[in-house]
Parts: structure tokens; sequence; C-alpha cells
């Protein structure tokens, strides 16, 4: 069975590898490449603080250890906890928390709704917030044996829908769960992305399949670079992360090439390091990474705790 650490340690090693680079431009990011994992940069942290993604990702997972459960109020009180008193942070300071993020987090604050009734709903709410942190699920899913289409997308929309309700943003964390999940099977990339497309997408529209068409019609691995965008804006986000794991042949020179694509850098190198370290276990991270990564052992001790939780229900 897979392990839960590879996925989220590839995952909070891109996010920290990312997080200097932020909001970088890829033309400067050409003339002076991230290389290794260095503090200071955009938001002036010290070398391997991850960010606000890896905080949501541990807090998800830190829910499902405790309810047993995907409990929407939960895990929305377990982000209210890293908000408000920066709990699952790498250095007791919450950063770089995104307008649908906080805007949705500070509504179930006030109690106007339950949680998953919170999220952003409006076309301009389909930032990468929830497709960051979906992650969790896809191996909750995966350990459960969840196969029926209806619930997996159930399970999605609803975790999603705590920030982003958009149906263009519970697309895309559908389409990386369901990416995750063949990966997690154990099928070759490129055999996944074939079966990826022709997973049942009838719960949405034309109009938000469409946005995935460079995706799920034709192939992104073969789009140049200089038409992959490197934004937070979902669609944008997941095509890049598509991209570079299709093109990528390991994990240490992948990463650094999803950092250097410019932008949003930690939430990318974040997405894509979730792939990677499923597909090419954490073992073979540069070592000097981990030793780096701040609370790496806490991250790896919540991981083999989600581990037994999981392996408890097979």
């Amino acid at each position: 069975m897979n392990d839960v650490k590879d996925g989220i340690l590839g995952f909070a090693i891109g996010d920290a590898l990312g997080v200097p680079a932020e909001f970088k431009s890829r033309e400067e990011l050409k003339q002076y490449p991230i290389t290794d994992m260095i503090g200071n940069g955009t938001h002036n942290v010290p070398a391997g603080t991850w960010s606000d993604d890896t905080s949501m990702t541990l807090a998800t997972i830190h829910s499902i250890i405790e309810t047993g459960t995907i409990n929407t109020n939960d895990m929305a009180d377990k982000f209210l906890k890293w908000y408000r008193n920066a709990e699952y942070t790498a250095t007791n300071k919450c950063f770089d928390i995104g307008n649908t993020t906080l805007q949705s987090i500070v509504k179930y604050e006030l109690k106007q709704d339950d949680a998953v009734n919170c999220g952003g709903n409006r076309e301009y709410d389909n930032g990468n917030g929830s497709l960051m942190r979906i992650l969790p699920i896809a191996y909750y899913i995966h350990y459960k044996q969840i196969e029926d289409d209806n619930k997996i997308y159930e399970l999605v929309r609803e975790v999603s829908s705590i920030t982003h309700a958009h149906e263009i943003s519970v697309l895309g964390c559908y389409i990386y769960t369901r990416y995750c999940l063949l990966l997690l099977d154990g099928i070759n990339k490129f055999e996944a992305y074939k079966e990826l497309q022709k997973t049942n997408y009838e719960m949405f529209s034309e109009y938000a399949l469409s946005k995935y068409s460079r995706i799920l019609q034709d192939d992104i691995a073969k789009v140049s670079a200089d038409d992959i965008s490197s934004s937070g804006y979902v669609v944008s986000t997941l095509e890049a992360v598509m991209w570079l794991f299709l093109n990528g042949e390991d994990y240490n020179n992948t990463i650094l090439k999803a950092v250097n694509l410019g932008d949003d850098t930690d939430t990318i190198s974040a997405i894509t390091g979730g792939l990677l370290g499923i597909y090419y276990g954490s073992i073979i991270i540069k070592s000097d990474w981990k030793t780096t990564l701040k609370r790496c052992m806490y991250i790896i001790d919540l991981c083999n705790e989600y581990n037994n939780i999981l392996k408890r229900s097979i």
C-alpha cells in the first residue's frame, strides 16, 4: 500500500521550495533560478518554511484522524485554528492566505452557515485554494476503497466547498483526485492520464468541462512551456501541475522546474510535489531538503497516524 508520507512530504517540500519565489516572474527566475531550498525571498521567512497550502492540508489530515471521517465543519474549525492561532504552521506564523479562503472561513466563524455552504461560488472565486488541500481526500478514498463515482464526487465537492464552491473549482479538485487515485493504484502516469480522460464527468456542466479541455480532451503534456500559465487560477494551476508531472522524470529536477515557472510558485510546486511523491516515493527526495524542512518529523508523525487510521478500515 502507498504511504501517505510520500505524497504529503513531496507536497510540503514543494511548498517550502516555492515560498521564497512566490510572485516572481518566469523571466526573473530564468535569470536567477531557484536551485535549492532557501530562506528570505518574497515572505522573508527561514529556509524550509511552508505556507498555507501545507498548513491547510495538515489541518485536513488532523480532522480525519480525530473524527475518523470527512467532517467539513470540523475541518473548518481546524482552518480557523490555523488562521487565528497559527496552528499547523511551520514557524507559528500564519501568512499568505487567499481572499476567497479568508472570506469563507470567516463566514463560517460568524456561524452564518455550515462549512459546506460557506465557500465562494462566483466565477471569480476560482482560485486554487481548495485544490491545494485536496490530496488527503484522495488517500481517504483510496484506503476506504470507495469506487462509486457519485460518492467520490460528493466527498470532493463537500471538502472543496468549505472555501471554493464554484463548479470549476470542484471539477479541478475532482480531476486531481481521480488522477491521484489512479497513481495510487500503481498505474503508469501516461496510462493513468488516458484513464483520467475516460473518467465519468457527467456530474459537471459542459461549460465547466470546457475550461479543462486541454487536460481532458487534448494532451496537456504536448503544450509548449510558453503556453503554460502558472497563475493562481485553478484551471491554470492544474494545467501547469499536469504538464510538469507528465514531462518530468524524477522528483528533484521536476520540482525545481515547477518553482521556476514563477508566479504562484508555492502552490504549483506543492500540488506537483504531491503527484511526484506518490509516483516516485519520498525516499528519493534530496535528504538535505527533508532536513531543512521545518517540523519535518511533525509532518511524518501526522502522516504515520493517518496511515494507521486509514489502514484499520481495510
